[in-house]
């Protein structure tokens, strides 16, 4: 088996299609505390930073969200779920964070991820895809 002349490092980003722009925002920076990166409107290109990694939201009706064909829905999505690795995890903190701004906690235990086993809390965005709160082993 040949190897690749890389090595991997990690998540550098993900794209979600979305149909409510302003809602997405207002999630990935209110609730969980991404940052604006940049926006290129004249492509419907909207980046959140996300730790070392980046969100990127494409509106469905733009110029590249709509390359991807209908909006994501239950019936059809873009992809199963994403982690995000979260230092100072604090389970009880991070689920009254969460009630507070109306989010319920799907999924909640020990799971295995890039950085080894910890807990986990796996919630929904606005427009249905599953966000897993990561912490990392040993921390």
């Amino acid at each position: 088996m040949t190897m690749p002349p890389f090595k991997l490092r990690g998540l550098d980003h993900i794209v979600l299609r979305v149909a409510d722009l302003e809602r997405m925002r207002r999630f990935y920076k209110e609730i969980l505390g991404c940052t604006e990166e940049r926006e290129q409107t004249g492509i419907g290109l909207y980046q959140l930073r996300a730790g070392a990694a980046l969100i990127d939201l494409i509106p469905v009706t733009g110029k590249l969200g709509a390359m991807g064909g209908a909006a994501p829905g239950a019936e059809g999505r873009n992809l199963d779920h994403f982690a995000l690795s979260v230092e100072g995890f604090d389970e009880a903190a991070i689920r009254a964070h969460l009630a507070r701004h109306g989010v319920a906690v799907e999924q909640a235990g020990y799971r295995y991820g890039a950085e080894g086993e910890g807990p986990s809390i796996y919630i929904r965005d606005p427009e249905d895809n599953i966000v897993e709160l990561k912490r990392p082993a040993g921390a």
